[in-house]
């Protein structure tokens, strides 16, 4: 059962609308929910982001908006640092239509954002001022701070785009451009040469920057998005292997295999059947052909 985080552990006074959680790194954390929302910020570093129940890698300017029915964990953290900005929008005076400035969440909504090195130095400044007056709880103070939390609303709908929609990028400094253009070639080979070519880049340059941003090697980085959208497509589409290794970039499905194992611990079958209620792992092993 997933843990519960109180308001109360969160928020010094019971009319603070917003409050700054620092995770300077942010260590593994069990499963849980809130009884607050939150915005979930990364800077630097990568991890295993959970979030009800679908996994992705984080990395520098990946954002999350948390609900309070939602469950996440963090898991696989490498010097991940990230701030969690935690609101309570029961407690807002400005009477603003929040839902027209945080994004929509649902089925059909991007499961998660990112924001440009431009959004990230302007949300970072916010953030600042926002830490130091949310510690507050005289009015003018507590105004200031929704004040605040609003500039940050405003500028991660600005500077944010879809991480599943890469060709809606509102800027592109070359981190950007590179995070975008991984993001859409999770089902074909990835060729940097070409991509620094026709965006005239440094190839070394940016391997360089990509590494010092994110711990991790660009190919490190494709390789583990594919397996995260691998896991996912395991548990929730009813495909052949072969069919999943193909949709995230694998040519040989028992390729696809060894290395799924050799990342997991478990085969992609043991995989799914770890997410299949009894009655579909009977069908399933009915369905399998018998030897002779």
């Amino acid at each position: 059962m997933a843990l519960i985080l109180s308001r109360d552990d969160y928020f010094p006074a019971t009319s603070l609308p917003v409050a700054v959680a620092e995770r300077m790194p942010q260590p593994s954390f069990p499963p849980h929910r809130h009884e607050f929302s939150e915005i979930v910020i990364v800077w630097r570093g990568n991890g295993l982001h959970v979030l009800n129940d679908r996994p992705w890698l984080i990395t520098c300017g990946d954002v999350f908006y948390i609900r309070d029915s939602d469950c996440h964990s963090y898991d696989s953290v490498n010097n991940l640092v990230l701030d969690n900005i935690l609101y309570c929008r029961d407690r807002f005076g400005l009477g603003l239509d929040w839902s027209q400035l945080l994004p929509p969440q649902g089925a059909d909504a991007p499961g998660y954002w990112r924001l440009t090195t431009r959004g990230m130095a302007l949300a970072r400044s916010v953030i600042s001022q926002l830490e130091r007056e949310s510690r507050k709880s005289d009015p003018l103070s507590i105004q200031l701070s929704e004040a605040l939390f609003l500039q940050l609303a405003l500028i991660l709908r600005r500077h944010g785009y879809a991480a599943d929609r890469p060709w809606a990028l509102p800027e592109g400094e070359q981190l950007d451009l590179l995070m975008s253009a991984l993001q859409g070639a999770l089902a074909r080979p990835f060729d940097l040469a070409e991509f620094c070519q026709h965006n005239q880049l440094s190839e070394r340059a940016l391997r360089q920057l990509f590494r010092q941003q994110t711990g991790m090697t660009i190919g490190h980085y494709l390789r583990q998005l594919q397996l995260c959208q691998a896991k996912y497509l395991l548990r929730t589409q009813d495909c052949l292997i072969s069919e999943v290794a193909a949709r995230c970039g694998f040519d040989d499905s028992n390729y696809f295999s060894v290395v799924f194992t050799r990342d997991t611990g478990l085969t992609p079958s043991a995989w799914r059947q770890r997410f299949l209620s009894p009655r579909q792992v009977s069908d399933e092993v009915a369905q399998q052909p018998r030897s002779a």
